[in-house]
């Protein structure tokens, strides 16, 4: 630049201002546009400050040249702010858009798990031969869960039972809290509040604390069931049972009962399935016997009718207790059941 503002000066400085404003890429190089040009000391300011030294009728027209170029040069600016803030909005608007014309993603549906869909299939089996349906506490009494079914306290029965006691210990140093290691607790509980006749099953989970194998958990579900009237026999124990087996198994499926004890009922017996997996040669699943327990049942000790008040010279009544998931086992084809609570989605997305 020369040492005196001059008129080509202010054509030379708007000039290479707009080719520069035009090649701006972003915002940020505006404001950097801005300082070089219109700043305190920018190259068009510092031409407007030497004016001074100009005579008169030069500084008239360098002046008022220059005027006009930082007017036309702010306006300019403005005028590329605003194209690159659109541009800006239109870059952002791309990278954000969405195209509505492709199918949504699908959401996977839920569906029952099949102890849950296995537990729904013996109950409503069970509610059309009269029975009713009830839920019980997991956190039981150790009066309910033992006692009242005939197991008092030292009696060796009880070590059928890994029991888990809940950590709470009564005035007299006794734990009477545990989680129920059976459903058979409601038989009492229910015959406590209710007349007869009775008839009802009681699905839930019970705990036991025993180590896990293909055909064990230390936790599981049963589903129990109680039958209390005046001449109930065990051929009406045995008729229901078969009415249950034949609508869940099928007719191809053998049946067998064998005597049983369990303090609860007199007599006993357990219920079992031909094996699934050998046919009844024996395998791994039945321990080779052929045979896998489902459940056990019985007439209802009149030590437990005496004990909720009812008269055992006049009511009779059976009970059953089975393990639901070794029923679904059967029917399914599992060989374990560790596998119904590994929460491998390959496995459930089976049923």
């Amino acid at each position: 630049m020369n040492d005196r503002p001059s008129l080509q000066q202010v054509e030379e400085v708007r000039a290479s201002a707009a080719r520069e404003l035009d090649a701006a890429p972003d915002i940020q190089s505006l404001d950097e546009w801005r300082i070089a040009y219109l700043g305190r000391g920018g190259r068009l300011t510092r031409i407007l400050r030497e004016l001074g030294g100009l005579p008169p009728d030069e500084r008239r027209a360098v002046g008022s040249a220059a005027n006009s170029a930082k007017s036309a040069l702010e306006e300019d600016l403005e005028v590329r702010r605003r194209e690159l803030h659109r541009a800006q909005a239109s870059a952002n608007l791309l990278a954000e858009r969405i195209d509505v014309t492709l199918p949504g993603r699908p959401t996977p549906h839920g569906r029952l798990h099949p102890i849950t869909e296995t537990i729904r299939e013996i109950t409503e089996v069970f509610v059309s031969m009269g029975f009713g349906v009830e839920e019980g506490p997991e956190v039981e009494l150790d009066r309910y869960n033992f006692d009242m079914l005939n197991i008092p306290k030292e009696h060796p029965a009880r070590d059928m039972w890994d029991t888990l006691w809940i950590d709470h210990v009564d005035e007299d140093g006794s734990r009477p809290m545990l989680l129920r290691t059976h459903t058979s607790p409601m038989q009492a509980r229910i015959m406590e509040t209710t007349e007869p006749p009775v008839r009802v099953v009681v699905p839930g989970k019970a705990f036991r604390y025993e180590a896990t194998d293909a055909t064990h958990e230390w936790h599981f579900h049963q589903v129990e069931g109680l039958a209390v009237d005046e001449g109930i026999t065990f051929s009406d124990l045995k008729g229901a049972l078969f009415e249950f087996a034949r609508r869940i198994f099928g007719e191809e499926r053998r049946v067998r009962f064998r005597c049983d004890f369990f303090p609860f009922v007199e007599p006993g017996v357990d219920m079992a399935i031909d094996c699934f997996k050998c046919g009844g040669s024996g395998c791994r699943i039945c321990g080779g016997a052929g045979w896998i327990e489902i459940l056990g049942a019985g007439m209802v000790h009149p030590s437990v009718l005496e004990g909720v008040g009812y008269d055992s010279q006049k009511y009779t009544g059976f009970a059953f207790g089975m393990g639901v998931e070794r029923i679904c086992m059967l029917r399914r084809g599992i060989d374990d059941i560790r596998l119904f609570y590994s929460n491998d989605l390959r496995f459930l997305r089976q049923f």
